[in-house]
């Protein structure tokens, strides 16, 4: 399909609340890290939100600590349980669906692979399948990852036409998850009615995520333990970009098939592609930000494989549905680990959150 330019293309399209007031969101891990911010986000816009996800797995967490069981309807299910699954779908009657939930973290996958291809691919097919016939339901959006592109390791940006590929079980168990979701949407939900695209990410950085093996969160972890953070590949280079980008993206693009179904299919959210950094820079600056911070620099070696270079083009989303970049690389860590200060020091974890969120929706 040809890309058709955004109506009011150069504008900074961010998500109008006047199309999320009242509108029943399902959000599948909603309280995963991302998962809890765009549950906060579509609650301070007047959407419905029903939460589907396993309890917390990290305390602490922002979904406990930003109280959103007060904000939203929240159900502990596990995605991989088909019939429980499909009975809070039924019950929710949702209008519009974010698929967040799974296991996210390639370093586990190696130890987990087959509960990552369960809960990847099979949880997805679960998801999907329980819309089938659901009336009501309009639109679905399905969240994978940058990392399900066959990575060459060139030196240009992949686009949503590459070839997708998968080294480790969680990379090759998200593309995977792209091929059921677009099996799912041509053979079923495209007749249904339901407009279907899969988001596909970079890096995400932002307070509130305490998850294992990922950059940020063990940095935290160390310093405020007043230990050295031990880096694994500080050479390796990622599209990182503030939590808000994406999400913002998410309910831009859920907005936009609302209106023209035929937009469905897969979208790259990022920074722009010179904006991509090595671990070494985004960790030299949060050291900074934070105050203090030892770090033990590693030569590349140690544990399984792991992609050196990876960016994402954009160019689809800026065009299509006007989604632009908004905070630069420096702006997206500052914010972060003040964020993690702030609230180490007593500031209140919602109310951070919902700052954030008002500084972005005020941008130009």
């Amino acid at each position: 399909m040809a890309i058709r330019p955004c109506p009011v293309e150069g504008m900074v399209m961010k998500p109008e609340r006047s199309f999320w007031s009242g509108k029943r969101v399902l959000l599948t891990g909603h309280t995963g890290f991302k998962g809890s911010w765009l549950a906060l986000w579509l609650s301070r816009l007047g959407a419905k939100v029903t939460g589907v996800s396993l309890p917390p797995a990290t305390a602490p967490n922002l979904f406990t600590l930003a109280r959103l069981n007060e904000l939203i309807d929240s159900r502990y299910a596990d995605i991989r349980d088909t019939d429980q699954l499909s009975r809070i779908v039924q019950e929710a009657a949702p209008n519009i669906v974010f698929h967040l939930a799974a296991q996210a973290l390639v370093r586990a996958s190696y130890h987990q692979p087959l509960e990552t291809f369960a809960t990847n691919v099979m949880g997805t097919a679960h998801l999907l399948e329980s819309l089938r016939g659901l009336a009501g339901v309009k639109v679905a959006v399905l969240v994978t990852t940058d990392k399900v592109y066959k990575n060459q390791e060139w030196p240009y940006p992949y686009r949503e036409d590459d070839t997708l590929g998968g080294h480790d079980p969680y990379s090759a168990s998200k593309a995977a998850s792209e091929i059921v979701a677009a099996s799912y949407r041509d053979a079923f939900l495209a007749a249904q009615g339901v407009a279907m695209a899969t988001a596909r990410a970079g890096n995400v950085i932002g307070g509130g995520d305490w998850s294992e093996d990922r950059l940020i969160p063990d940095a935290v972890r160390a310093w405020e333990a007043d230990k050295p953070l031990e880096v694994r590949r500080p050479q390796a280079i990622r599209p990182w970009q503030h939590v808000l980008e994406p999400l913002a993206g998410y309910m831009r693009l859920a907005e936009r098939l609302w209106h023209e179904p035929d937009l469905a299919g897969a979208y790259n959210f990022g920074p722009e592609t010179g904006a991509a950094a090595t671990v070494r820079e985004v960790i030299t600056q949060a050291s900074k930000n934070y105050g203090h911070g030892e770090v033990i620099w590693g030569d590349g070696s140690e544990g399984p494989h792991e992609a050196g270079w990876l960016a994402l083009e954009i160019a689809k989303a800026r065009v299509t549905l006007g989604v632009t970049p908004q905070w630069s690389l420096f702006e997206a860590i500052n914010r972060t680990m003040r964020w993690y200060r702030r609230q180490a020091e007593g500031a209140d974890a919602c109310e951070l959150c919902l700052s954030e969120i008002a500084d972005f929706e005020a941008l130009p």
